[in-house]
């Protein structure tokens, strides 16, 4: 049984619904594909508690070493999701980024590309380039999570043969 760990930030409301969503849309097309999702590990996450970094870091460990495939959100350049996507790495398993950011496209706006180099007047999104070269290296990179979806299908069948 294939087994994906899920990553993005945890840290509002909007984040926290749409990883729900995300995850429930790969549930559902997925039925027999199990998704770790680290905001539903209350043992680690629920923020009213308290969890120490080391019981983070080694739970999440063996959770990316139980799984097969990471999908992971890098719209916040959160450093635990960079982290994570590190670790995986390490482990020369697939990833695949998911990167929705809408400040990258600039593609033909001349404003757009001179303000680069106003101080304070960037309009276009900046990822980390070694965590973008990670995600390509072992996988790909998507700007929507039904790709993300049809990436996993496609894993998930060669799995199957």
């Amino acid at each position: 049984k294939m087994k994906v760990y899920f990553a993005n930030d945890l840290f509002n409301d909007a984040t926290l619904m749409y990883n729900e969503h995300v995850v429930s849309k790969i549930e559902e097309e997925l039925p027999d594909v199990e998704v770790y999702l680290p905001q539903r590990n209350d043992a680690i996450n629920d923020k009213t508690q308290y969890a120490d970094s080391l019981t983070i870091v080694k739970a999440d460990y063996e959770e990316l070493e139980d799984s097969d495939v990471l999908v992971a959100v890098i719209d916040s350049d959160d450093s635990g999701v960079a982290l994570e996507i590190g670790m995986f790495y390490m482990m020369n398993k697939p990833i695949i980024g998911i990167y929705t950011d809408t400040r990258r496209i600039a593609y033909g706006n001349e404003q757009k590309k001179e303000a680069i180099d106003i101080l304070g007047e960037n309009q276009i999104a900046y990822t980390n380039l070694m965590v973008i070269g990670a995600i390509k290296e072992r996988g790909e990179l998507v700007d929507n999570h039904e790709e993300a979806i049809r990436l996993l299908k496609n894993l998930k069948s060669k799995e199957d043969l």
